[in-house]
């Protein structure tokens, strides 16, 4: 399968030397000038869970002309609709295009840049990813990639691209609620994203931390609560079980929006956090930690 790799960073990088690890025929597309240089040098490595591999695969600035079997758009949320229509090139009638974000609302903007009948929607639990340095990307944990239809397509389309990304060594599978795998995602980021950017703590110490820990909770069961009140048929009983769970697989991980706030950039913790309180008003429910969470890094990133 000829596959594009569309925000080829630290996941996209996971992404792709997997993939084509697997003997697919990949292409990456990253503006990251360094990093492409690098991987166009001497390969891209991966290393961490899945591993430690170097393969030979051609890396670009912007897409190339010629369209390929599946694009993946795995550029952060608030680009994804730009990612998307650059993407165009790549796109041909029977190409296949999936989109995985941190999370609520990047699909709905890549949507509106390509096909939505031909989207599948994706969600990645539980990577920690990062890039130690250009060309090589790390991860220290491989839970699952779960994926769906944004609309119309047929379920037989998405499971052929779930079979693709199992072969490769993801546990992937198709869904039939994509929404709900999100919610679940999300309730697991709220916990860890702000908290962390805000303290500068890894995964693991905000978890246990005296302190810090109730308010990780206390954002998990916020969004728990504004899930259900959505009427998101999440199978979530308990999110403080389902958060210690997710942190106690990597208790060292630093999630991307602190890696982002460290490097001067702006964040995902409007889709992150800040998606907690505004879906909690579609339905009347206050998200307080949320909506305080997100002020608090954005006020973070004003000053880097």
């Amino acid at each position: 399968m000829d596959i594009a790799v569309v925000g080829c960073g630290a996941m996209g990088s996971i992404y792709a030397g997997l993939l084509a690890s697997a003997g697919h025929r990949v292409i990456a597309v990253d503006t990251n000038e360094a990093h492409v240089a690098a991987i166009n040098g001497g390969g891209l490595r991966v290393s961490g869970a899945s591993g430690d591999r170097t393969v030979e695969i051609a890396a670009h600035t912007r897409p190339p002309a010629g369209p390929v079997d599946l694009v993946i758009i795995a550029v952060k949320a608030a680009h994804a609709g730009g990612a998307a229509a650059a993407a165009s090139p790549l796109v041909g009638p029977e190409t296949l295009v999936l989109t995985i974000q941190n999370g609520l609302g990047a699909a709905d903007a890549v949507a509106r840049a390509l096909d939505p009948a031909r989207l599948v929607v994706g969600v990645a639990q539980g990577f920690g990813a990062s890039l130690p340095e250009p060309g090589h990307a790390h991860h220290n944990d491989m839970k699952a990639i779960r994926m769906g239809a944004y609309a119309g397509l047929p379920a037989a389309e998405v499971a052929r691209v779930a079979a693709v990304w199992r072969d490769a060594g993801f546990d992937a599978a198709a869904v039939a609620d994509i929404l709900a795998m999100q919610w679940e995602k999300l309730i697991c980021n709220v916990a860890y994203s702000a908290p962390c950017a805000i303290t500068g703590l890894t995964v693991g110490q905000v978890m246990d931390h005296p302190d810090v820990g109730a308010v990780s909770r206390a954002a998990a069961t916020e969004a728990w609560t504004v899930a259900r009140a959505l009427g998101v048929a999440i199978d979530v009983d308990d999110p403080v079980a389902l958060v210690r769970e997710f942190a106690g697989r990597m208790p060292a991980a630093r999630p991307s929006v602190l890696l982002d706030l460290e490097a001067g950039r702006i964040s995902e913790v409007d889709v992150i956090n800040g998606a907690v309180p505004r879906e909690g008003e579609k339905v009347g429910v206050d998200a307080p930690v949320n909506r305080t969470l997100t002020a608090l890094v954005r006020t973070l990133e004003r000053r880097t």
